[in-house]
């Protein structure tokens, strides 16, 4: 025998509650006690749902997250220009600039969470990357020895560093323009020959 289900309204205070005091605390300050205090809610019924803090606002930062499938424009170039788009977008909220941090370095002893970001920002949390990419193979626009995960991890990666080196506000639509067409293609002049 099931329990009862969820209550919707109890998931969607404590995200808000979550969302709200992590704007105004930071990550380090936040509390499961606060978050539950806040939503008009219980410690318990909050661990019910999400097992740890880093569970919890991994889902509140990223819940209206730009991941819900790959960008399908019918060039490659711009799908790509858009992936990189939307991955500097998401990693540069309000929200994620105070969560990342923290969610990475819980990420390093909680294998859970650890996975959950992995699913997060892997082909799996772009749904359809892989058939756009299969697309672009089909059309000669990509090399068919392009691994999806490795393409994926090029953009996050350099979103991510960019954020270090230039500030969340350095990700401008320059950035985004000249990441996307070094990674589209490389740092070689236009017919320049590979290295034997």
């Amino acid at each position: 025998m099931t329990g009862r289900p969820r209550d919707a309204r109890i998931d969607d205070a404590v995200l808000t509650a979550a969302a709200e005091l992590l704007a105004e605390v930071g990550y380090a300050d936040l509390t499961v006690a606060a978050i539950a205090d806040r939503a008009g809610t219980s410690r318990p019924a909050v661990y019910r749902r999400w097992p740890s803090k880093a569970h919890l606002v991994h889902e509140a930062t990223f819940r209206d997250a730009a991941t819900a499938g790959a960008p399908r424009t019918g060039s490659f170039a711009d799908d790509l220009h858009e992936l990189v788009r939307r991955t500097a977008e998401l990693l540069t909220t309000p929200l994620a600039r105070i969560a990342v941090p923290g969610l990475i370095a819980e990420a390093a002893t909680d294998p859970v969470i650890h996975r959950r970001l992995l699913e997060r920002f892997s082909a799996g949390g772009w749904r359809g990357l892989d058939d756009t990419l299969a697309a672009a193979v089909e059309s000669g626009e990509l090399d068919g020895g392009v691994d999806t995960l490795v393409m994926l991890e090029m953009v996050i990666g350099a979103a991510l560093a960019a954020t270090l080196t230039r500030g969340p506000d350095g990700l401008t639509p320059e950035w985004v323009g000249t990441t996307a067409r070094i990674l589209l293609n490389g740092v070689r002049p236009a017919g320049a020959g590979t290295a034997g």
